[in-house]
């Protein structure tokens, strides 16, 4: 794909009418996005997404993410995992993601208004997504070539454009994409409160992998894990940032880390390839190689969003669960165009 080329006062082209083309197992998005390294990034993810002043709003108001890290985390890696990974199902898994957070809109406390399908706040989310998939293979596979990074930047313009978004705030280069990323980390992001509540992890729970340690042996854990995993958050995020932040980096910091990501890269290469994946990233592979699924591989059970909370339209909650629609509220998986809902998403991961 080879975008076209927006200049300072010309918006991008939004393209031909029709369906965009899924990326699929050729694709190097395909090959990093839904790698679990990537949770070792999700306070990066989550607290750049929150520094934009139209997001940051959003969760403030419309948010319970801080009450239900893990669940909410872990839930919505299958909805947003599967605009990249669901094949020919994948526009449709966009049209539901889009469609969860129609109604988020309001007036920040700065007396700003916000609405989640502003294409400008749209767009940062997946910016930061398309970045957290850089950092992977920047940081922890091995390093990526200028011709990758490319191919990288033109595969995320064609996942952004599942959504049925407005593409005007997308760059049309990797080149361009780099200054308005550091145009936005340097003039845009702020310093709010849903940023220092994803950095604050004193209370933090036990992650689902250790949810059978008892919690007296949590305990003494917790500290050394949040340790490791704020100085991780502080070493990827971007100098202005850190700057704005008032975070300390060392040039020791920078080694260290190299030195933490090549120690993650070779032994990352002992597991096994199909559990280096997220379930709804390897079931994507599993359907490229001859095993298909009869649906999309959902959350399971334990990653709902409280019971009181299900039937809201922001919350993505399969099905298979069995929680019935709100009075009121369309039907999901029609897709939200068809309910008079625009076509567009909020500002990022579903069901905040």
């Amino acid at each position: 794909m080879t975008p076209s080329t927006p200049g300072p006062d010309r918006p991008r082209d939004p393209g031909p009418p029709g369906h965009p083309e899924p990326l699929g197992p050729d694709s190097l998005t395909w090959r990093w996005f839904g790698d679990w390294r990537g949770l070792l990034l999700a306070p990066w993810a989550g607290s750049m997404q929150n520094m934009h002043p139209g997001l940051g709003a959003g969760v403030a108001e419309h948010s319970r993410f801080f009450e239900e890290r893990w669940e909410r985390l872990f839930r919505s890696l299958y909805p947003i995992g599967g605009v990249v990974y669901d094949g020919p199902l994948a526009a449709r898994t966009a049209r539901e993601v889009r469609g969860y957070h129609a109604a988020i809109r309001g007036t920040d406390a700065r007396g700003r208004p916000y609405h989640a399908l502003d294409p400008d706040t749209f767009y940062w989310a997946h910016a930061t997504f398309f970045m957290l998939t850089v950092h992977i293979a920047e940081r922890f596979d091995g390093g990526l070539t200028q011709a990758q990074r490319r191919t990288l930047f033109d595969e995320h313009v064609r996942w952004y454009a599942l959504y049925g978004l407005s593409m005007r705030p997308v760059p049309g280069s990797w080149e361009e994409f780099q200054a308005y990323w550091d145009r936005m980390c340097a003039d845009v992001l702020e310093d709010n409160r849903p940023t220092r509540d994803v950095l604050d992890m004193r209370r933090i729970a036990r992650p689902p992998l250790l949810r059978r340690l008892p919690l007296p042996l949590w305990a003494p854990l917790r500290a050394p894990f949040v340790r490791f995993t704020l100085w991780l958050t502080v070493g990827l995020y971007p100098r202005p940032v850190r700057d704005r932040l008032g975070l300390r980096w060392t040039p020791r910091d920078e080694r260290l880390l190299r030195l933490v990501g090549g120690l993650i890269h070779h032994t990352w290469r002992y597991v096994p390839e199909r559990y280096r994946f997220h379930p709804r990233a390897r079931a994507g592979w599993d359907r490229e190689r001859g095993r298909p699924a009869a649906a999309p591989v959902e959350t399971p059970a334990r990653n709902l969003p409280p019971e009181e909370r299900q039937g809201l339209p922001q919350h993505y909650v399969p099905k298979q669960h069995g929680v019935p629609e709100p009075h009121g509220v369309p039907e999901r998986h029609g897709g939200p165009e068809q309910h008079g809902v625009p076509a567009t998403d909020r500002m990022g991961p579903p069901s905040r």
